[in-house]
């Protein structure tokens, strides 16, 4: 840990249907406990690196289920982040404070994913209350704690404890009351947990999808010096809530750029899948539109996609398709791709896709694919409602074309998603699409 004086934990499991949020599975369905839970873990994990940026604390992610691979693309993570020991939840957070303290660590706070209403301030509090206590509660109305935080370990917190039980705090409390150590409390909060919980949650996502004026741009970038100013120039027009540009590794002048522009400027390893995931992961807007890095949104961009959003049948939409330049066969990929994507709703993500954080987030982010991601994330949306194509157009490069020539960029275009439903491997397809020398 280096020196590190304070770690934060968050405690998440692998979102898999009938695995999480099992007593919400009779109101909600195996997938829609699981859809609540990948939000409920963003959720949580945007409030954390809040806090970790404003207090100098470090992050950890602990997972349970699935693998580091899966758990960082989806989380859009590049941190810490290990599985959980065994045994029961007592055992788990004592092998994490354990390693915690071991790593150097002078306070450590555990939380879950269970409580939406937990802020920045209140884990700042905790690390606060660490100051002065050896520990810390974030007391839960169903009789349980939704953060606990020590300042040295307390063995006796993790052993003879009912998990899952009204008497959790009580049974904590306690215990350390007979270990001679005095705990301070933080504000009582509520879990979601129950069904009896839902309509307070409900009345949440209301709230926030009534809010579709904070719009997020989200740029995936990689060595794109060329086009990133100009792109990111055409987005602030739109007075965006926050522009993040996530680069891939870019050894050019990128990123200089992009902050010159100002974006707030994220790492990641390279693919769009991961980018545009660890984008979402940080965006606090209530509207996201994924944009690549070489596509200009019009000038009303802001605007026409809030309300897009807020009409009742849409879920999600994109612009209509203009490549910049001339060249034989512009018209021909003009009007094709438009009409695809307005007839067959499947525009694809250089058309900039835009949709309602909530939705984004309650399935799980883009496919962790190194080519198709937007087609497949695109199939999935149309499952919940209309996926519109804007009368108002972007303008992309349309240094692909022409390099490639129109026949053959298409017929590779082609080929890619007819392979792609035929079950070839993607990797396969990516590599096929981009040929032995990629174009910039």
């Amino acid at each position: 840990m280096h020196g590190t004086r304070k770690r934060l934990i968050l405690f998440a499991r692998s979102p898999k249907p009938g695995r999480v949020k099992t007593r919400l599975i009779p109101a909600l369905g195996a997938e829609g406990a699981a859809a609540l839970h990948r939000r409920l873990v963003l959720r949580t994990l945007r409030t954390t690196n809040t806090a970790c940026q404003n207090a100098e604390v470090e992050l950890e992610v602990r997972f349970a289920g699935g693998s580091e691979d899966q758990m960082r693309h989806w989380l859009g993570i590049s941190g810490m982040c290990r599985p959980q020991s065994e045994g029961d939840l007592g055992q788990r957070m004592a092998g994490a404070f354990e390693d915690s303290f071991r790593g150097g660590a002078r306070s450590t706070v555990i939380i879950g994913s269970d409580c939406p209403g937990l802020t920045p301030g209140l884990l700042a509090a905790a690390f606060d209350r660490l100051s002065e206590s050896p520990a810390t509660f974030g007391p839960a109305n169903d009789g349980g704690y939704y953060l606990i935080g020590l300042n040295r370990m307390v063995p006796e917190l993790f052993r003879g404890i009912a998990w899952g039980t009204e008497t959790v705090l009580a049974d904590s409390l306690r215990a350390l009351a007979k270990a001679g150590l005095k705990p301070a409390l933080l504000d009582t909060l509520d879990d979601l947990d129950r069904p009896e919980d839902l309509p307070a949650w409900q009345r949440t996502m209301e709230r926030e999808d009534a809010g579709l004026g904070r719009v997020s741009v989200i740029v995936p970038a990689l060595n794109e010096a060329e086009h990133i100013a100009r792109t990111l120039e055409a987005a602030q027009r739109g007075r965006p809530h926050e522009l993040i540009v996530v680069d891939g590794g870019s050894t050019d002048e990128t990123r200089a750029l992009a902050v010159q522009a100002g974006a707030n400027v994220l790492s990641s390893p390279p693919g769009r899948s991961c980018q545009m995931n660890t984008g979402a992961a940080r965006a606090t807007g209530n509207a996201l539109v994924f944009l690549h890095a070489d596509t200009l949104l019009p000038a009303n961009w802001a605007q026409v996609v809030s309300e897009s959003l807020r009409r009742p049948a849409v879920v999600a939409g994109a612009f209509r398709f203009r490549i910049a330049g001339d060249f034989a066969g512009k018209w021909i990929v003009e009007s094709t791709t438009n009409l695809r994507s307005r007839w067959f709703q499947q525009p694809y993500g250089d058309q900039a896709l835009f949709l309602r954080r909530s939705l984004f987030e309650e399935l799980g982010g883009f496919a962790d694919l190194p080519i198709m991601e937007d087609y497949e994330f695109v199939r999935r949306l149309r499952r919940h409602g209309r996926v519109i194509t804007l009368a108002e157009s972007i303008l992309t490069s349309g240094r692909r074309w022409r390099s490639l020539g129109v026949f053959r960029t298409t017929l590779t275009n082609k080929l890619v998603v007819g392979g792609y439903h035929l079950g070839v491997s993607p990797r396969k397809l990516a590599g096929f699409y981009r040929g032995p020398k990629t174009i910039k």
